[in-house]
């Protein structure tokens, strides 16, 4: 037999974390250095991609290092119900946005409170709550309750009914799949400075081809190291419920970046991360199908095929 008419495995597929490593190299030898809102610095890039099959319950979780995705479930649950103070997280022990109420407190009062004190005092105390740990109106509350106004005189207005983004857009999939308008936006320009960070992960598109709901993110800005493992998993997450609950198959989640970038200070995570191999296939199943969007839990997801390489941590640049 010639060696022309030996059979020859097909091309292995690589696995498509190689593209989060692939991206973060660029960045950490690449990238512009330069000054940033924190302070701290970054290396960035400008307009970066990721692309990931959601076919046959796949989950884009970073494998080479564990990424907590209850954690980042829990805070996509708690973006659906709209709230803005961090007191609901605080009490599933979720600590994610409490750098920014406790950054303010501390600069209020003077104190120099720990994160676990004040955690707990915003769970005991819901007038300290109140008080210290509203974001405004951040995420979940433009998502769905998009601030409308009617005039009702001279330079007056009322504040009406908001506009349920989410709600709208599983409407829209059901009734007119090829719109080119399902979209949920986050960036409210009236309201950003009341916003305790503007939205980074602000744009979800969605697009419906062949009985398939695909997803495009777009992000302005993105902590490649410690924000976009949870912004992959969220905007799965969101593409895998809308899905469900408009009889669609999951398609195709498409990530795009503006800033893209990593700080300086977390050079030892980038080394250790770049020096680990991805491997395994996550997949995710959803336990039951509730009402709504907004009726789903965290015991609904079930995650399995999932071993991850150790965790790595870095500072949170607040």
């Amino acid at each position: 037999m010639s060696s022309a008419a030996i059979p020859l495995d097909p091309p292995a597929i690589p696995h498509w974390e190689w593209q989060y490593l692939d991206l973060m190299r660029r960045i950490w030898e690449h990238g512009d250095e330069r000054t940033d809102r924190t302070g701290i610095g970054t290396r960035s890039v400008f307009g970066a991609q990721i692309r990931f099959n959601l076919a046959g319950g796949a989950m884009p979780l970073i494998t080479t290092k564990r990424v907590y995705w209850k954690t980042a479930t829990r805070e996509f649950l708690w973006f659906l119900t709209g709230d803005s103070n961090i007191r609901a997280l605080c009490a599933q022990g979720v600590e994610i946005w409490t750098d920014w109420p406790l950054d303010r407190y501390r600069k209020a009062s003077g104190e120099t409170i720990s994160r676990k004190d004040f955690s707990a005092q915003i769970v005991a105390d819901a007038a300290f709550a109140a008080e210290w740990g509203d974001l405004g109106p951040v995420y979940g509350k433009q998502w769905t309750d998009w601030p409308v106004y009617s005039p009702v005189g001279k330079n007056l207005y009322k504040r009406d009914i908001g506009i349920n983004q989410v709600a709208q857009v599983v409407h829209s999939l059901r009734a007119n799949p090829g719109s080119r308008r399902h979209i949920v936006e986050g960036w409210n320009v009236a309201e950003l400075d009341q916003m305790a960070l503007p939205p980074c992960h602000k744009t979800y598109q969605f697009h419906v081809a062949g009985g398939r709901l695909n997803c495009l993110l777009y992000q302005r800005s993105c902590d490649v190291a410690l924000g976009l493992p949870f912004n992959l998993w969220g905007a799965a997450l969101f593409t895998r419920m809308l899905a469900q609950q408009c009889d669609l198959e999951p398609g195709e989640l498409v990530w795009m970046g503006g800033d893209t970038h990593l700080y300086l200070n977390h050079a030892d995570l980038v080394a250790t991360q770049l020096a680990r191999q991805p491997s395994g296939q996550p997949v995710m199943a959803i336990a039951r199908r509730p009402a709504s969007m907004f009726g789903y839990a965290i015991e609904d997801f079930v995650v399995s095929g999932y071993a991850p390489q150790a965790p790595l941590s870095a500072p949170v640049a607040v």
